[in-house]
């Protein structure tokens, strides 16, 4: 099975829908060099959703995000804390930019475990 039907047979099996809210163009990330589009997705499973901006890869640019695309991009893993973070990732845990990819990265773990938690192991199989 390719890495695209899996994704989209986790969507079908979990009821999970995938909705394009909207589109802009520019820098997604804030080292960002150069702009790219960027999607407001919502994701919807179980009278439950989850709505952020999905920056588009440059070289597919104004290409629509798959199921593949936004699962596999999904934050599916915890930190216990800051310095985990830093440890597993390579951040410094002096930088203030690191406490905010930290935070936003928690947030996203966060929303992702409330929509998919009790299929989480299976999610995290979609990479």
């Amino acid at each position: 099975m390719n890495y695209l039907q899996q994704a989209n047979e986790f969507a079908k099996k979990h009821n999970v829908s995938m909705k394009i809210n909207s589109v802009n163009y520019g820098k997604h990330f804030s080292d960002d060099k150069e702009s790219r589009y960027i999607f407001n997705i919502t994701l919807k499973r179980n009278r439950k959703q989850y709505t952020f901006n999905f920056g588009q890869s440059l070289a597919s640019g104004s290409e629509e995000p798959t199921m593949y695309d936004i699962l596999s991009n999904l934050e599916k893993y915890e930190s216990r804390d800051f310095e985990d973070f830093c440890s597993n990732y390579g951040y410094d845990t002096d930088s203030i930019k690191a406490l905010k990819t930290y935070k936003a990265v928690d947030r996203e773990y966060k929303s992702v475990n409330r929509l998919f938690g009790d299929v989480m192991e299976e999610l995290q199989k979609i990479q």
